[in-house]
């Protein structure tokens, strides 16, 4: 019997984790346990978590097999009862490992994970000893950039590694994207193809801003008496047609609203990256009660218990 895995676990992320926080994870892990950067007595375990990291970000990075593992579990990709198939090696620096071919490998046929491991990386080991890279080394940067330069998108010219590079960036990027420029990385062994440059981003965006994709979440809190009788605050939104990017919307708080409330303000999020539209503002709120009140303040609540 096939016991099931927990992919998430093996990453170290949770279930609602998004596609970029799974690229993220498996990018440090892959780094961390790969066989060339452990000591020699370690490298037998090594090789069994790495090849553990590689077979999760396989089932994680596809939506299609997120969704029927999320569903059924690591069952639905035991093809053939765990059957053996044919057996295939490869090779990191002077360690080999197998992989099966023919469902042998809990559905992922003939699945080399030195193959995920060089998308990212560029090149199949740190060691030194293997096989000759099929391009050249790819450059990672992370770039800190203004909240304006997030929301409008910009371009200019970058010192790196390999020489001078014009970068385009959209507009709509986000606290960790990550835009992959092809062809900018270093050159490649024998005139083979370039590397490419990476980059991950830092926004310096307003500290109340906490971001799901293209939508901000806003915790706002409010005293029991906006909550009582209602309001109407100021919120912080995104403003396409402020020079900053920044603005302000009022809100409007009902009177008998909860704590922990949530409210909607479609279109006033960040703009969609590579796409047309805004997202949207929630603004979940939270009600302070105060923790002294003066003779006068605590004789009208008593009368309030009396009506």
């Amino acid at each position: 019997m096939v016991s099931n895995k927990d992919f998430y676990q093996t990453l170290g992320i949770n279930k609602h984790a998004s596609q970029e926080d799974i690229k993220q994870a498996y990018r440090n892990l892959a780094r961390e346990h790969h066989p060339d950067m452990v000591k020699d007595g370690d490298k037998a375990t090594a090789e069994a978590r790495f090849k553990e990291i590689n077979e999760a970000y396989q089932v994680l990075s596809d939506t299609q097999k997120r969704a029927m593992y999320d569903q059924y579990g690591s069952a639905a990709f035991n093809q053939g009862g765990g059957s053996a198939g044919a057996q295939s090696q490869g090779n990191w620096g002077p360690f080999t490992y197998s992989y099966g071919t023919g469902g042998g490998q809990e559905g992922f046929g003939d699945f080399d994970p030195m193959d995920v491991f060089e998308q990212f990386f560029g090149f199949r080991g740190f060691g030194g000893q293997s096989r000759a890279p099929k391009k050249g080394k790819n450059l990672y940067y992370q770039m800190s950039i203004s909240f304006a330069e997030a929301v409008f998108g910009f371009e200019k010219e970058i010192k790196i590694e390999s020489g001078k590079v014009s970068i385009k960036v959209p507009a709509g990027i986000r606290e960790g994207t990550e835009l992959r420029f092809q062809g900018h990385g270093m050159p490649g062994p024998q005139g083979a193809q370039a590397g490419d440059l990476l980059i991950s981003f830092h926004v310096e965006a307003p500290p109340e801003f906490n971001f799901f994709e293209e939508n901000i979440l806003i915790r706002r809190e409010i005293d029991f008496v906006q909550a009582t009788i209602g309001d109407n605050i100021d919120i912080p939104v995104v403003d396409l047609s402020s020079k900053n990017g920044l603005g302000t919307t009022k809100l409007k708080i009902p009177e008998g609203t909860q704590y922990g409330a949530r409210f909607l303000i479609r279109g006033k999020g960040m703009p969609k990256l590579r796409s047309r539209g805004q997202g949207d503002v929630v603004v979940e709120v939270f009600i302070k009660i105060p923790k002294k009140l003066n003779r006068q303040q605590k004789e009208m609540l008593e009368k309030y218990k009396t009506i």
